[in-house]
C-alpha cells in the first residue's frame, strides 16, 4: 500500500510577501467557486476530474483560439501562473461538488429532522501548492526559489530554509519520494510542507486465512494515557503495560483550571491559555502513540487492536471538559500511520461494554461510587464476586478477546458457525463478549479439531 507522510520546513524570511500570495490565490479560488456554482449543471455532468478542470478553463481562460470567454479570469488576475490556476480550479470544483451533495441530502431529509441548510462554499483558509519547476525550484540543501506575488506581479524570490528541519527530513525520509510542497502558515512563521510517499508491505497475519498469532490490545483512557496487553489467539495474556503521564496530566489540569477561572471572570477568547492547553494535549498524544508502537515492536505483534470510539454529540458530567480535549482519534490516527510504516496492521472493535463487563464473565462491574471497596476511584472496579481489579486492564482484555472472536467466527462456514454459537451462546452478541467467551470458544474449536 502507498503511505503518505508530510514534514514542514520553516522559511527564515519573507513573512509579508507570502501574505499577498495567499490572498491572491484565495481570491482566485473564490472566483472559480462562483463560476462553478453558476455553471454546475454543465460542469457536474462531467465525471472525470481532469475534464471538469478543462470545462472550467473553457469558460474562464482566454487563448489564441478562444479570444472570448463567458467569465474572463485574466482581467482580474493578470499573469496568474497556469499550474497555480489549475490548483485553484481543482479546489473550487471539489468544494462545490461537496456543497451540492450536502444540499441534495439536506433537501431529501424530512423537514422535521433536517438541520441547518449547508452554507455556500468559500475559499476559506486554503493554501497554494507550489508545483516543482513552475512554482518551486531547489537551489541547494537549505535554499530554494519560490514564485510569489511581489511588486504587483508574479516573480521568483530566493528563500533560505531552516537547516534543522532539512536535516530531520534527510534522516527520516530516506527512500521516500518527495512531492511538490504546499505553503503553510503557523502563527507568524511560514513553512513549506513537503509530502513524501512510500510503498509499505503489511504483514499477512491478520488477514483472511492468516490468523494473527499475537496482538496488542490497547485501551485509551483519560486519567491513564493507555493500558496495553499482549494476547495470543487462545486468550493467553503474556504481558501487560501501563502508561501513566502523571506530570503531563497535572499540567493539563492546571491549564484547564486557568481557562475556567478566566471564563468565570468574563474572558472569552484567551488565545494564550488555549495554546498552552493544546500544546500539552498534543504532547500527551505523541507520547501515548510512541509508547504503543514501542510495545508493539518489542512484543513482535501482528495486529494492534483498539476501540472504535464515537466522540460526537453533547458531553455531560463533571469531566466533560477533559473529555472534550481527549484526543483519542488523533492518537489512533498516529498509531495507524506509524504501525503501517512498520508493516503492522491496525484493527478496531466495538467499544460497548468493554469496561462495563468483567473479563471473567461474572457480569456487570461496579465503578467509582457504585462500589464501597474502590473508595470512589474510577480507575478501579469491583466484580460481582468481590474482586477489585484495574478497570482499564479489564477493558483491554475484552478488546483483544472481541477481535479474536470475530476472527475465529468469520472464517468458519455458516453451519459450523451456527453450531459453534449454539455451544457458546455468549458469542452470539459481539457487544457482550469478554475474555471468558474467547477461552470457551477456543476450547470448543480445539476439541472439534
Amino acid at each position: 500500500m502507498e503511505q503518505v507522510s508530510s514534514y514542514s520546513v520553516r522559511i527564515n524570511e519573507y513573512s509579508h510577501v507570502f501574505d499577498r500570495t495567499v490572498n491572491v490565490y484565495r481570491s482566485a479560488v473564490d472566483f472559480f467557486v462562483s463560476v462553478c456554482l453558476k455553471e454546475w449543471d454543465t460542469i457536474g455532468a462531467v465525471k472525470s476530474s481532469n475534464e471538469r478542470c478543462s470545462s472550467v478553463e473553457r469558460l474562464t481562460v482566454r487563448t489564441k483560439k478562444r479570444p472570448l470567454v463567458k467569465y474572463d479570469f485574466d482581467r482580474d488576475f493578470h499573469k496568474f501562473p497556469s499550474y497555480l490556476r489549475r490548483s485553484a480550479i481543482a479546489h473550487a470544483v471539489g468544494a462545490v461538488s461537496s456543497y451540492c451533495s450536502r444540499l441534495k441530502a439536506w433537501e431529501e431529509t424530512p423537514e422535521a429532522s433536517r438541520g441547518k441548510k449547508p452554507g455556500l462554499p468559500k475559499a476559506g483558509y486554503c493554501f497554494p501548492v507550489l508545483y516543482k519547476g513552475n512554482m518551486f525550484v531547489e537551489t541547494g540543501k537549505d535554499a530554494a526559489r519560490v514564485k510569489a506575488f511581489i511588486r504587483n506581479t508574479w516573480d521568483w524570490i530566493d528563500v533560505s530554509l531552516c537547516r534543522q528541519d532539512v536535516k530531520y527530513i534527510e534522516s527520516h525520509c530516506q527512500g521516500m519520494e518527495k512531492m511538490s510542497p504546499s505553503l503553510r502558515r503557523k502563527g507568524k512563521r511560514w513553512y513549506l510542507c513537503f509530502p513524501f510517499t512510500q510503498n509499505v508491505m503489511l504483514s499477512d497475519r491478520g488477514t483472511d486465512g492468516h490468523m494473527a498469532e499475537r496482538i496488542l490490545s490497547v485501551d485509551l483512557g483519560i486519567t491513564n494515557a493507555c493500558t496495553c496487553c499482549v494476547m495470543e489467539k487462545d486468550g493467553t495474556v503474556t504481558s501487560r503495560h501501563f502508561l501513566r503521564l502523571v506530570g503531563e496530566n497535572d499540567s493539563l489540569s492546571r491549564a484547564l483550571g486557568r481557562v475556567r477561572k478566566a471564563q468565570r471572570g468574563g474572558a472569552r477568547r484567551m488565545p494564550r491559555l488555549w495554546a498552552a492547553v493544546n500544546g500539552m494535549n498534543r504532547d500527551i498524544s505523541v507520547k501515548t502513540a510512541s509508547f504503543i508502537i514501542k510495545k508493539a515492536v518489542e512484543s513482535r505483534v501482528d495486529v494492534i487492536v483498539m476501540e472504535h470510539l464515537d466522540l460526537s454529540g453533547r458531553k455531560r458530567g463533571r469531566m466533560k471538559q477533559r473529555l472534550h480535549h481527549w484526543r483519542a482519534k488523533y492518537v489512533q490516527a498516529m498509531v495507524t500511520h506509524k504501525a503501517h510504516a512498520l508493516g503492522i496492521r491496525v484493527s478496531t472493535v466495538c467499544a460497548w461494554n468493554t469496561s462495563r463487563l468483567a473479563f471473567d464473565g461474572s457480569g456487570r462491574v461496579l465503578r467509582g461510587r457504585e462500589s464501597a471497596k474502590t473508595g470512589g476511584v474510577y480507575s478501579l472496579c469491583e466484580f460481582t464476586n468481590g474482586k477489585v481489579y484495574n478497570c482499564d486492564l479489564n477493558a483491554s482484555y475484552n478488546i483483544g478477546a472481541r477481535y479474536y472472536i470475530r476472527e475465529h467466527t468469520k472464517s468458519l462456514p455458516e453451519t459450523a458457525g451456527q453450531r459453534l454459537k449454539a455451544e457458546v451462546p455468549s458469542a452470539v452478541k459481539r457487544s457482550t463478549c469478554t475474555l471468558s467467551t474467547l477461552i470457551s470458544l477456543y476450547a470448543v474449536l480445539y476439541a472439534s479439531a
